[in-house]
């Protein structure tokens, strides 16, 4: 996989964001935290990530097993501490659209937990980093 690049823009803390696969979006702090509010903050852009994940994951899953989910509906929604050193916690909502018996849904449940972004937030992750 290429890299996915940011590049500053003019203004506080505003950020164009190529993909790898050449999409390109604004990321932004809201403006209570300095920013001009153009885009998506990074918490929010990790949310987008794991609902993108998850719905796709699940309606993956659902048509491989050909059950009768028409679609999903996922609301993720970032907790943030009271301090600054508290991390934050993520609630998601999964909402299943379809005749899915109690089974199919416990299933999907655990579906959910296996989407790569749920597995890269909830697992050890090691970050290289260089400056240049």
């Amino acid at each position: 996989m290429d890299a996915t690049q940011s590049k500053t823009l003019e203004g506080n803390y505003a950020l164009e964001i190529k993909s790898a696969s050449g999409h390109t979006i604004i990321a932004d702090e809201p403006e209570d935290l300095g920013g001009q509010n153009k885009g998506m903050s990074p918490y929010e852009l990790i949310a987008a990530a794991l609902a993108a994940c998850t719905s796709a994951t699940l309606e993956m899953y659902a048509q491989k097993k050909e059950w009768d989910l028409k679609g999903v509906k996922t609301n993720i929604k970032v907790i943030q501490g009271d301090r600054p050193a508290d991390l934050p916690s993520i609630h998601r909502e999964i909402e299943l659209e379809g005749e899915l018996d109690s089974k199919q849904k416990e299933r999907l449940m655990t579906i959910a937990n296996k989407c790569p972004i749920h597995k890269l937030l909830t697992g050890q992750i090691e970050i290289n980093s260089e400056m240049r």
